[in-house]
């Protein structure tokens, strides 16, 4: 896909993130993946991203992405693919080259690893990244990766397929700073844990789409939601909030790791065998996961 198409699908509709599960071996289980994947295929995301943060891609080794994204490519039909990709520079920018040979739609370069760096430093650690492939880029501002509206635009003057900003600080002033300075040059995303329960205020400062982690295990749900949120359909996302939302946020903040501990649980629930999730993330315990079991009943595929 070229990058002007992928723009044009990231702000098409709701967005999500598989799931990427493991066998007893601790390795990728693709036969399961690719059931989840067609599944999820059928609720109509307009972009699906293979190996993202709910994808525990900093569990994946560079060899096992490609993998990952071809299991995604075989069975999504015709839904485009992001894959995931960051740590260090160098490394990064294998990974987006592996990644597009694998047939990856797009890329989404999540934070560099640990260290913060300068407005300069972001620069040219975006840009080596965009210049190494020819498919269209996101960047995820988020933790120690920041950037500036100045900085955003510059990267957009000398990077045509940078297509996307996926904002996942919280900094709604920033947001709506970008938004208003880099108009559409790019698709605007919402990156936030749990997307769903931050959704009013970044479509206020014009960002009109998100990834739904909880799109993985609830997809009707979770689109049922998005439509109402776009139609403005107050009541509804506020049943919606009430009877999901808040009862699944308190799950989910019960321990650090959660916000995609609790999303591979539930797609157990719904029947796919995703296997744990990688250390140093932990699994619910079975208590907690008697609690998802009560929200998901209703949901149950």
């Amino acid at each position: 896909m070229d990058p002007i198409s992928l723009k044009a699908a990231l702000g098409a509709g709701l967005l999500s993130f598989p799931v990427t599960p493991f066998n007893d071996d601790d390795r990728f289980n693709r036969s399961v993946y690719e059931d989840h994947v067609g599944w999820l295929s059928g609720f109509g995301a307009s972009v699906l991203f293979a190996a993202g943060g709910t994808g525990e891609f900093f569990s994946l080794t560079p060899d096992e992405l490609p993998e990952v994204v071809r299991a995604a490519k075989a069975s999504a039909g015709a839904t485009p693919i992001v894959s995931g990709c960051g740590y260090g520079t160098k490394m990064a920018v294998r990974i987006a080259r592996l990644a597009e040979e694998a047939g990856a739609d797009g890329i989404l370069l999540l934070p560099q690893y640990l260290i913060d760096a300068s407005q300069d430093g972001l620069f040219a650690h975006v840009k080596a990244v965009c210049d190494a492939v020819d498919i269209g880029v996101m960047v995820y501002n988020r933790d120690n990766a920041i950037l500036s509206a100045d900085t955003l635009a510059r990267l957009c003057e000398v990077c045509p397929n940078l297509v996307g900003f996926k904002d996942g600080s919280g900094e709604i002033g920033l947001v709506r700073q970008i938004t208003a300075t880099i108009g559409d040059r790019l698709t605007y995303l919402g990156g936030m844990p749990t997307a769903e329960l931050f959704a009013d205020a970044y479509l206020g400062a014009g960002v009109t789409t998100y990834s739904s982690a909880v799109f993985n295990f609830v997809p009707a749900l979770a689109q049922e939601f998005y439509t109402a949120l776009r139609a403005g359909k107050t009541e509804t996302t506020n049943r919606i909030l009430r009877d999901f939302f808040f009862p699944f946020m308190e799950i989910r903040n019960r321990r650090k790791g959660y916000a995609v501990s609790a999303v591979k649980a539930g797609v157990r629930l719904q029947g796919f065998d995703s296997g744990p999730v990688r250390a140093p993330l932990t699994d619910l315990t079975a208590d907690e996961v008697s609690m998802l079991e009560k929200l998901v009943a209703p949901h149950r595929r």
